[in-house]
């Protein structure tokens, strides 16, 4: 098969995504579709110009292809392909490439194979996915009924596939992208993601002003990714040797944990929780949460984690402080002298977690993550965060800001940091 305009794919291949319905438009659902393409098209090399969600409508759909050929090489089109009346895209691309429908056999006898399979009679309506324009190449559709479709125009490939995440994902994976990679030169794509915990975008730039100087050049670029407790740095190179570009990403993420040693997390993962976890498993520890202004997120963020169940026991959500009492053990003198929001509220938290769930280590919050309940000393977004291990307890008091939300965020990502840091010492 002829590899086409070599040149242009290896140096600016773009890759454009369109995706069709009004449920998408409404806000009746999220489109994950995009997201997932965009990534997975990213990590092999191709470049996303521009991600566009469109009504089903005709007009709509010609004039989203005739925008993006402007831009991309490669068109994604995602929904619009069921076989009710109010799914006008396989029409519409019909018309749009002056074709006509013909019945492949086929892809009639893949639908009918797929509806024997659940012991179900094939609806009469369902013949109609078997035609499909003529000039396209089907892409076979062994998780649906509508078969993708794959055109060229102009030296642009447009391929249209089913909406339904898991119709497209098997697409993407099984017939497009061995497509793309067979018919067009892309260049290789290498990139590393830095974690960071506990220091904000513009103070993170201050620290590395000179840092990402170095590292910005012809072949690598860096990427700047904030969110509520951490900053994730993506460092990314494009071009012909994979070999010289990992060295090369690699000399630079190497430098980080000495430029930043209080709020550097990893650069295998981009998800804190992973890390901890790793760390945990590898001493052949456990570990639980006592967790109050949190309300179980902690426990959440490591159970999200496949095969957490080696390493993680349980967590008490000690809400009130009735449960801190006689469920933790913790002193009712403590709570009536220092308040539950304290030092020695939240030490004797966590040691009474590690205690009643014998863990080697454990992590314990309280504050006051708001809108309502602070005071002139202990204002909304004063969070205590202790964590224990067999060498002791430490403890400190953070302060947030006024947001709830994101308040437990920030406390739980800063609780697993303090633990990180802890068992790497």
């Amino acid at each position: 098969m002829v590899k086409y305009f070599y040149q242009i794919v290896l140096n600016e291949m773009k890759a454009e995504i369109i995706t069709i319905g009004d449920e998408i438009l409404i806000g009746q659902i999220v489109d994950t579709n995009s997201a997932w393409m965009a990534n997975l098209l990213y990590n092999h090399g191709i470049e996303v110009a521009q991600i566009t969600s469109i009504t089903d409508e005709k007009n709509h759909i010609v004039n989203a292809l005739d925008d993006a050929q402007t831009r991309a090489d490669l068109i994604l089109i995602t929904g619009g392909l069921g076989p009710t009346k109010d799914d006008i895209t396989k029409d519409t691309l019909c018309a749009y490439f002056n074709d006509h429908l013909e019945f492949r056999q086929d892809v009639f006898n893949q639908v009918k194979s797929l509806f024997d399979s659940y012991g179900v009679k094939m609806p009469a309506i369902n013949r109609h996915q078997a035609e499909v324009p003529s000039t396209c190449i089907t892409l076979m559709n062994k998780k649906g009924t509508a078969p993708g479709m794959w055109f060229r125009r102009n030296n642009k490939v447009i391929v249209s596939m089913p909406g339904v995440p898991y119709e497209m994902k098997y697409l993407m994976e099984q017939e497009v992208l061995p497509r793309v990679k067979t018919e067009f030169e892309t260049p290789e794509l290498v990139y590393k993601t830095i974690l960071t915990q506990g220091i904000g975008e513009s103070s993170l730039m201050e620290i590395l002003g000179g840092w990402e100087n170095t590292v910005l050049n012809d072949d690598l670029r860096l990427a700047w990714l904030p969110a509520a407790g951490k900053v994730r740095l993506r460092v990314s190179g494009k071009g012909s040797s994979r070999i010289a570009l990992e060295a090369k990403i690699a000399t630079y993420v190497k430098q980080l944990p000495a430029l930043i040693p209080d709020h550097y997390v990893g650069h295998e993962t981009d998800a804190l929780e992973v890390e901890v976890g790793n760390l945990i498993k590898k001493k052949g520890w456990t570990v639980s949460t006592a967790e109050s202004c949190t309300g179980g997120n902690i426990a959440h963020m490591l159970t999200a984690i496949a095969g957490s169940s080696a390493y993680f026991e349980g967590s008490i959500v000690s809400y009130s402080n009735k449960v801190k009492e006689t469920v933790l053990g913790v002193s009712w003198e403590s709570i009536k002298k220092r308040g539950a929001v304290s030092k020695q509220v939240v030490e004797e938290m966590v040691s009474g977690v590690r205690q009643k769930l014998g863990t080697d280590c454990a992590i314990a919050t309280s504050g006051i993550a708001g809108p309502d309940g602070g005071s002139a000393n202990k204002p909304v977004g004063t969070i205590w965060i202790a964590v224990a291990t067999p060498a002791g307890v430490l403890s400190e008091r953070f302060q947030f800001g006024n947001d709830r939300e994101k308040n437990i965020l920030r406390a739980s990502q800063t609780a697993l940091h303090l633990l990180q840091k802890e068992l790497l010492k």
